[in-house]
Order: structure tokens, then sequence, then C-alpha cells
């Protein structure tokens, strides 16, 4: 399938006479200055165009004949010793299928044999390893980020694969984590139970650092400290997910830790669900993101507004930004190699400088084949509620008294993984979010 990719850059690329594509792969990379090596995974370009999941590879692309040379590394009777086996060229051949195979040491040669006029390449560090080996062609570093961004941007059905299959072991390790939470347990205790899972199904890699986060710290969008222990009345939100072959998963639950939602509880997580279920029948190919973010935050103020924490109509409060103030991240991104994967902002377009919509991971008209994630949400935030309450403007919506007795709550947020189709999205995500279905596998 990754032959199927390097078609896909080809195309983009017409006129390649005398061009090439450079792309160098992923090193081994150590902590800071000791032999503690982290785990390899490979620079997602080159995995997508190579298929090979290996360091230090090289790769080059002839457009105008439209061949893929590949360059292994030679290893030595010491790297047996310390890493492993060495294989021969023949499984290097087996395994990635180049047009033509060489080793690492012989990149120059080629490249003087090539003579190429202009060499494509991702980045001004690539440029600069090349020039050392050659320095007669022209390099160019804005062509081939733009081409290969298009290309991810669009899944191939084998792709599309990859991705179901991550969604399927990571809703068995959602599930998993929501049937074992208990009060008093810390929250590296339920990073285990999830781990676990995913690693006995054969997921090694964490597509991102995970979220394990009980009570306040579900407010914190980006929480990893994962050391607090569990309180009864806490919320408990997991944004976590494994990669398969590299595709990645990105799923959200919010439960409560002793198995039934407050009725605040309940009214929070309802209307952040119930925004989600108006954006996902909402979702198909040609609706923009932001329209949906903007309907999904409508949504939620709706909400908060039955809940009598926010005041006025709920024109007024996205008017006036209010509904930034609970809901200050985006909608969703765009998955695939990356957790955050590229293509979310086209050539040319900017970000929406407004708050609530600034952090938009994606701003561009949904197609086919494009796969992200949906995941509106609803925080309580002191940092961001105590400048409001001085706020004449802003504080006449807020419910001052109710909200800062909800300083400890934090937050909740609910994210599936789709696929948009031209009339709508396949749902990846097999883990349950209705009120009934949550406290139903919680009580075993």
């Amino acid at each position: 399938m990754h032959d199927l990719h390097r078609k896909k850059l080809y195309s983009l690329f017409e006129d390649g006479q005398d061009s090439l594509v450079y792309l160098k792969g992923g090193e081994i990379m150590y902590r800071y200055d000791t032999d503690f090596e982290f785990p390899f995974r490979q620079e997602s370009n080159f995995w997508y165009l190579s298929g090979v999941n290996e360091p230090d590879f090289h790769m080059l692309l002839d457009l105008q004949r439209e061949e893929y040379h590949l360059f292994a590394p030679k290893r030595d009777d010491q790297y047996a010793v310390w890493h492993g086996f060495i294989k021969s060229q023949q499984t290097y051949q087996n395994e990635y299928d180049p047009d033509h195979l060489h080793y690492d040491s012989e990149l120059p040669s080629v490249l003087k044999e090539f003579d190429p006029k202009t060499i494509y390449c991702l980045n001004e560090e690539h440029v600069e390893f090349l020039e050392e080996l050659y320095n007669d062609a022209e390099f160019d570093t804005e062509a081939l980020p733009d081409a290969i961004t298009y290309c991810r941007s669009l899944k191939t059905d084998w792709e599309l694969d990859q991705l179901r299959e991550a969604s399927r072991i990571n809703s068995i390790a959602h599930r998993a984590v929501m049937k074992s939470v208990e009060p008093g347990q810390y929250e590296y205790e339920v990073k285990a139970v999830f781990d676990y899972h995913n690693r006995r199904h054969g997921l090694l890699h964490e597509a991102y650092n995970g979220i394990h986060a009980s009570g306040k710290n579900s407010a914190v969008l980006h929480y990893v400290d994962c050391t607090d222990r569990i309180d009864k009345d806490d919320l408990f939100l997991i944004d976590a997910g494994y990669e398969y072959n590299g595709y990645s998963s990105d799923f959200t639950r919010t439960f409560p830790a002793d198995g039934s939602y407050s009725d605040l509880q309940a009214g929070i997580y309802q209307a952040v669900l119930n925004a989600q279920k108006e954006v996902l029948n909402s979702t198909k190919a040609g609706v923009k993101m932001e329209d949906l973010h903007l309907q999904s935050a409508r949504v939620i103020m709706q909400g908060l507004k039955d809940l009598d924490l926010v005041y006025g109509e709920v024109d007024e409060l996205m008017e006036k930004d209010i509904f930034a103030l609970f809901y200050p991240h985006g909608l969703g991104h765009f998955l695939g190699l990356d957790t955050h994967d590229v293509g979310g902002y086209p050539k040319g377009v900017e970000r929406i400088d407004r708050p609530g919509l600034k952090y938009l991971r994606v701003r561009r008209t949904l197609e086919p084949n494009m796969v992200l994630t949906v995941e509106p949400g609803c925080y309580i935030v002191p940092a961001l509620l105590e400048p409001a309450f001085e706020n004449e403007d802003k504080a006449s919506h807020l419910n001052e008294s109710k909200l800062r007795e909800m300083f400890e709550f934090g937050g909740v947020r609910i994210e599936d993984n789709i696929i948009v189709t031209e009339e709508g999205y396949e749902n990846m995500t097999d883990v349950p979010k209705e009120i009934e279905e949550v406290e139903e596998i919680m009580r075993g």
C-alpha cells in the first residue's frame, strides 16, 4: 500500500524532470547524555511513503521515472552484539520492495549519478545534511510538505482499515477502564489498566501522552501528572489511545468514580453529549469544521443555561464569547499517522482570531475519507472564570455563586473517531457514552 502512497505523491509533481524527493528516516533517540534508549518510532512522512519502521534509513524518489530508492544502514558485528540480528539486503528487499536498494554509504554516489537540478526536502535540516553530500542542486522545502500533507489528509482504504483496528482495540481498553475504576485508586493505576489491555492485543506505542484525570484535574486539557488519588465524588476523564501500524486511536470518556452521576454531573455531561450527537448528525462532506464547532458550542450554552449557570439568550452568549470560558479548545482534529494529523489548515487558511475558535486544529471543508475526532467539552476553569467575574459585561451572564462552588468540579469531554463519508460519517468508536449505559457498565 505504500506504493500507492508514493503514486499519489508522484501525481502532484507533473514536471519532475531532473528532480528528486529526499526524505531522511528517524534515528534512535536517547535521554539527554545517557545510553537510555527511547523506543523507536519512525518519522510519519517517511513511514507513509516507505512502510519502514526501523532507524537510520534514507529515501530518494526519482520523479521523472517514478522509482523508489531505499538506503539501508550497513550494520557491523558490534551492532549484532548490542542490538540484535543484522538483516541481509535480500531481507530488506523482501520487506520493503524498493525499486532500487542501496546501503546508506552509497547515497553520495547515487546523488552524483542522478545529477539532479532540484531536490525536494521536508525541512532545512535535511537540506543541510544533503548539502554536505551534494551541493550542485537547487533545494526546495516548500512543495514537498504541502504535497505530502495533501496526500495524508485523504486516507486510502488500507489506511482506514488500520485506523479501524486501532479503534477496535482501543475500545476494548476504554471499556476495561470504565469497569475497573473505583474511588481510592490512584490515577496511575487506571492508566496501568488501559496500557495493559492495549499491549496484550499487540499495540505497543501510545499515540500521544494520554490523560488520566480525576476531579479538578479533568479540567486541565493536557494533564499528564497522573499521580492523584481518586475521590468518590470525582469525575474521571480518560483521553488516551494507542497506534496500530503507526495509525492512531484517540477516544475520551468521562464518568463518575463511584459509578453514578450526580444531578449536576449528569446535567453538564448531557449537555456535552447532546452537543456531540448534534454535530455528528450534521457531519458529512461539504461541511465546514468551524461551523460544526459553533454548533456544538450553542448546544453546550443551552445546557449551561438550563442548569442556571449562565444567563441570557444563547445568541447573546455566543456573540459575547461566553462559550469560550467553558469550551476553550477546538471541536476536533485530523487523525492518522499522527494523533494531531497534518492537513487541518490548508495553505493560505489562517486561524480565526476569536476566543473559543483560535485553537481550532481543523479549519477546512470536510471531504470523504478524511478522518477526525469529534470531542466537545465543558470545563470549570478558575483561571478563565475569575477574570470574567471582574468583567462587568461577562459577569452579567455568569451565576458567580454557583460557579465558584464548582471550582473543584473539573470538566467533561466526550470524543469519538470518525471517517467522513459523502452523506455522513462512520463512527469507529465503540465505548458507551449514554448516561444509563455508562452507569450500567460500571456496575458490571
